[in-house]
């Protein structure tokens, strides 16, 4: 089945003025449907074709096929990415369960925060900061490029971008602001909970 693009969960000034449409637009219209052409093309008559797509980003690391992980690896961490976000997230309110394993795992919302916002400032260059969960424990992972979790032997349950097309436009070059706006401010916990149950 050929890659899609997904419709975003919201409007695109849902998330203002946190990420403003202005990104919306050019981050789900252009970059990820970019991704989604690219990938497609390199799909095209592979041994992928029929894959699912966790499959395909786990294989394409193991034969390091970097067209694959950096168009199909970032396909399935946009579509996630679009729904770890909503009008009215974020904040230091979880789920119980989720609460709990952040804080015997983490140690506690404001310890997490403060690693996961430096995992994302001290990713080098274009990739992703990532909650993952790795022999049933959380963890903060951070990837360069398209890679994602999955490729590590970990399964992704929260992620953000922080390639300069996610945030450059409301935040120029501050990642850190952007960072913490993101935990503060934009974080779908439900996403992240179905994820952590599923993973775990």
């Amino acid at each position: 089945m050929p890659l899609e693009l997904p419709e975003l969960p919201y409007d695109y000034d849902a998330l203002a003025p946190y990420m403003s449409k202005e990104t919306l637009e050019f981050h789900h219209d252009k970059h990820h449907q970019a991704y989604v052409t690219k990938g497609n093309d390199l799909l095209a008559g592979s041994a992928h074709k029929g894959k699912s797509l966790e499959e395909i980003c786990k294989a394409a690391y193991d034969e390091g096929n970097a067209g694959l992980i950096n168009n199909v690896g970032q396909h399935y961490n946009h579509i996630h990415f679009w729904r770890w976000m909503k009008k009215g997230g974020g904040g230091n309110k979880l789920p119980g369960k989720l609460q709990q394993a952040i804080d015997s795992d983490l140690g506690g919302f404001d310890k997490f925060k403060s690693d996961f916002v430096a995992a994302g400032v001290g990713q080098f260059g274009s990739g992703w900061a990532w909650l993952a969960v790795k022999n049933g424990k959380i963890e903060i992972m951070k990837t360069p490029n398209g890679e994602n979790p999955l490729m590590h032997g970990a399964s992704p349950i929260l992620g953000v971008d922080v390639w300069e097309h996610s945030y450059y436009i409301d935040y120029r070059n501050a990642r850190p602001k952007y960072l913490e706006a993101f935990v503060d401010n934009l974080i779908d916990w439900d996403h992240v909970l179905e994820m952590y149950e599923a993973a775990v």
